[in-house]
């Protein structure tokens, strides 16, 4: 078997077989495989595109191209959930909480931020002495004491998948809808949870900016898991403007703690019981969406989600006082007031640039090599639909550096649009796919 023949039958609209593709993920994986045939490939593939078939054995086969997570000692069903991200998105900081308070066993592996924010591992890190750095033993015995553990990604998860996006990165092949529902699941697969529940974004402030995007590779993505035997529902959520007021990692924690208390923005809570609605359905716990619901609004009324937050972040080496008092968390030394520049109704705002904003603020990377500033970010308090006057508070920047507060106040005011047309506030929950 040679590589220029499976670029060329690929360059030809031909379908490759199961065994073709895994010559071809082993032996790029193994280095025998040069770049340049593969980057061939990866523009073949963009332009002639992978049926179902091919796409799962290209998933499964990016899975098996390193260690695979045996769960197999903890009790009970494992349930995962994925986001594409978006600005603002804390989601896994009160969602598994809440799940993992109902009885749902949550393995979850996460990882840092590169680019608006901190991940789920930099957020978390803003308690005191919280680590993610684990090995699998511990991590198993905290799933199976506490119902909750999330570690870091090793190097050894799909390290295929590592290779071919960086590769296709710098080739302009990334979107294409195979490799990008390749790319996740693989990861997901190989992480070894019995059920998935995927959180797809759509809009300005996500990957896919179109709905039927989002909708499609949602699709795409619950073929995969299906297909390899695993339980799988999917959300689709809207990422037309950031998702709950804050943006920024110790502020985003804050506001998850208030949703844990059921204190939150109502947009970010509606996301939070309806993913943990389809965990407990997924996770055999509910028999329906009603049933679900009770029990997650049990578990923050009776602060036992909170509780379990804070065992979580004990068993993890962090301070779980700052659980009950956030005011303990990382905070910035300065806070400024952005003021409308005239009254009218938030039309719209550009979530890339909120996004942007807290970059630019020292919250989120912009080489792998950068150091996060866990205090400052963006607590936004008009969103779209509101009314406005002249000199209202718009939002609230927190800050270190005054002449990063200055750009970002500049830019903040320019993603707010203010018009005289009062736009409908979208559901943040688009659709749900079984």
């Amino acid at each position: 078997m040679r590589m220029y023949d499976l670029i060329m039958k690929k360059r030809n609209g031909g379908k490759l077989t199961e065994e073709e593709i895994y010559f071809m993920i082993n032996g790029y994986t193994k280095g025998e495989i040069p770049d340049y045939q593969m980057s061939a490939m990866m523009m073949a593939i963009y332009f002639r595109g992978m049926n179902d078939e091919e796409t799962l054995h290209l998933t499964m086969a990016m899975a098996k191209s390193g260690e695979t997570l045996d769960l197999s000692a903890i009790e009970g069903v494992k349930v995962d959930k994925h986001s594409t991200g978006g600005v603002g998105d804390k989601t896994s900081l009160a969602l598994t909480p809440m799940v993992a308070a109902c009885g749902v066993k949550i393995a979850k592996m996460s990882g840092r931020g590169l680019g608006h924010t901190g991940g789920t591992i930099d957020k978390l890190e803003s308690f005191a002495g919280f680590s993610t750095g684990i090995d699998t033993k511990d991590f198993i015995k905290n799933v199976n004491e506490i119902g909750i553990s999330i570690m870091g990604q090793t190097k050894d998860l799909a390290p295929a998948d590592k290779l071919l996006y960086a590769l296709r990165d710098v080739t302009a092949t990334v979107d294409n809808m195979s490799l990008i529902a390749s790319s996740i699941m693989s990861k997901k697969l190989a992480a070894g949870a019995d059920a998935i529940v995927l959180d797809v974004k759509s809009g300005s402030g996500a990957f896919m900016k179109q709905e039927e995007d989002a909708f499609a590779l949602a699709e795409k993505m619950l073929t995969i898991g299906k297909n390899a035997g695993r339980s799988m529902m999917a959300v689709v959520s809207d990422m037309d403007q950031p998702l709950g007021c804050a943006v920024g990692n110790a502020l985003e924690v804050r506001e998850a703690i208030d949703t844990l208390k059921g204190e939150g923005p109502a947009d970010f809570t509606e996301l939070c019981m309806t993913l943990g609605s389809c965990m407990l359905q997924a996770g055999g716990m509910a028999e329906d969406d009603t049933r679900a619901r009770e029990m997650l609004k049990q578990v923050i009324e009776d602060g036992s989600a909170l509780d379990k937050l804070a065992q979580f972040i004990a068993a993890q080496g962090g301070d779980k006082e700052m659980v009950y008092h956030p005011e303990l968390l990382p905070k910035a030394n300065y806070c400024c007031e952005v003021e409308a520049p005239k009254s009218g109704y938030v039309e719209r705002i550009i979530c890339d640039e909120v996004g942007i904003c807290s970059l630019i603020l020292g919250g989120g990377r912009e080489t792998k090599e950068s150091e996060i500033d866990l205090s400052v970010g963006i607590i936004l308090k008009k969103k779209v639909g509101d009314y406005v006057k002249e000199g209202d508070v718009l939002a609230y920047i927190y800050y270190n550096d005054e002449a990063k507060k200055d750009i970002c106040r500049n830019r903040l005011l320019e993603a707010y649009e203010i018009g005289n047309m009062q736009k409908t506030k979208k559901n943040v929950i688009l659709g749900i796919l079984n």
